[in-house]
């Protein structure tokens, strides 16, 4: 049986201290949900703008991935959670062109988004990953 692990990483915004940025159990990896935050100050960015929103968010999950020994080429499912109906055209844009990106094989990962609230007023958008390494 593997041993679980807990992913940290300084290239993404550090978690609260109830959950792990990642955890990885042999060739598994899950990313825990991530905003979008600035990983060095921890501040939220882009108010009001969830294009460049994704894009951090894209960016600290790829972060998360890199810590893990894993990459976009390895996510099978990424899971999109946004506050605005009116917000998917956008994000759907941003993320299409970060992941696709990403994934040289053009095998992308599967995909579920959720419209609902979310912690905290100024994010627009969360999104989480699962990897098989």
């Amino acid at each position: 049986m593997s041993e679980k692990t807990r992913i940290s990483t300084d290239a993404a915004p550090a978690p609260a201290h109830t959950f792990s940025q990642g955890i990885r159990k042999g060739n598994v990896v899950q990313v825990s949900g991530q905003g979008p935050v600035d990983p060095q100050t921890n501040e939220y960015l882009h108010p009001g703008d969830v294009v460049r929103q994704t894009e951090q968010t894209l960016a600290n999950v790829a972060a998360i991935l890199d810590a893990a020994g894993a990459s976009f080429e390895d996510v099978v499912m990424l899971r999109v959670y946004l506050t605005k109906r009116e917000d998917f055209g956008p994000m759907n844009d941003a993320y299409g062109a970060f992941v696709t990106a990403r994934v040289p094989s053009g095998v992308l990962p599967a995909r579920t988004t959720v419209f609902t609230g979310l912690p905290r007023e100024e994010m627009l958008v969360e999104i989480d990953a699962l990897a098989v390494v």
